[in-house]
């Protein structure tokens, strides 16, 4: 008997794995990315010590458009589908049972964990929208929801699961020490889509490029994002957010750096037509981040992404209060 696991590596993922591994069943566990979530060396090192077998599945594309633009149960508190969400990830997994040569699916998720997304109400609309319903079981509250066919076949043994709810995690802990699990991440949500900012940032991209793929979205995690005439600015924190910057840059993008003074690396990503004058805004506020703020003139260089160079220039740092607004 095998059994596909939606795995974070997060405690109560790895917990949901142990319960269902101590009665003899087989578990390999499935891990899905996105630009928000998912592909954590985390993830990797918890499967690793459970010795299950883990599958990373890119589902970026068709999450934004079956699932982020128009979630049939609508958003949290920021731009998480979480419900929707939840139904996509079961559904899929399911479609690869035969695959697998697996019987059922099992979640980490604990009854009232999360009051929007986690209710018994909430759960019964993610199994539905699954169209699994009834082959999905979770472990760690088995025993306050509805016998699934697992339990009612005799999979697996139903008094051996949990009865846990609500958010107090004492439970899991103490699971924890029993599975003598010793590394797991801190209790979070683990998607960018929960956080204020990164949801602000991705409306914005949305407003001036709705059709924006998952390659366009990888720049929404770092630096200082700004807007110049609906293009987008993003203006490197520290060395290694240039170094990524630098790896997301697009080929029609254009990078820019001080020439002579450390300092970031800024990226323009052009969704409206690119004038001179915003080239020199964005210049000026690259180089106020830079240690040529203080200087007079900074001279600065404008290239792309195979460091072919288009132009040089020079410009007066920006004053703090001149720098617009952030997203």
């Amino acid at each position: 008997m095998k059994a596909i696991s939606l795995f974070s590596g997060g405690l109560d993922s790895q917990l949901a794995v142990c319960l269902v591994k101590k009665q003899g069943i087989t578990v390999e566990a499935i891990n899905f990315k996105s630009p928000f979530f998912g592909d954590d060396i985390r993830t990797y090192q918890a499967a690793e010590n459970l010795n299950v077998k883990l599958h990373l599945i890119d589902t970026g594309e068709e999450y934004i458009s079956k699932v982020l633009k128009d979630p049939i149960y609508g958003y949290g508190k920021n731009l998480n589908p979480c419900i929707d969400c939840h139904g996509f990830m079961l559904r899929k997994a399911g479609e690869m049972l035969e695959e697998l040569g697996a019987s059922f699916i099992i979640t980490g998720e604990v009854v009232g964990q999360r009051p929007m997304s986690q209710n018994k109400s909430a759960l019964n609309a993610v199994d539905k929208i699954s169209g699994y319903k009834g082959y999905i079981l979770r472990p760690l509250s088995a025993k306050l929801l509805t016998p699934t066919i697992p339990e009612l076949e005799g999979w697996i043994d139903r008094e051996k699961l949990e009865d846990i709810s609500g958010r107090n995690r004492q439970r899991q802990f103490e699971l924890a020490n029993k599975f003598n699990i010793i590394e797991y991440p801190a209790p979070a949500g683990g998607c960018l889509l929960t956080e204020a900012n990164f949801s602000n940032r991705l409306k914005k991209m949305w407003s001036v490029s709705p059709n924006s793929n998952t390659q366009e979205m990888g720049i929404l995690k770092v630096g200082r994002h700004f807007y110049l005439e609906d293009n987008l600015l993003v203006v490197g924190r520290n060395a290694s957010e240039n170094e990524k910057i630098t790896e997301d840059a697009l080929a029609a993008d254009l990078l820019i750096k001080v020439s002579n003074r450390p300092g970031p690396i800024g990226l323009i990503r052009k969704y409206n037509s690119i004038n001179e004058e915003i080239i020199q805004k964005a210049a000026a506020i690259i180089a106020r981040y830079s240690d040529a703020k203080s200087d007079p003139i900074a001279k600065v260089k404008v290239y792309d992404k195979d460091n072919g160079l288009v132009r040089e220039l020079e410009v007066k740092p920006m004053l703090p209060e001149q720098v617009p607004t952030s997203i």
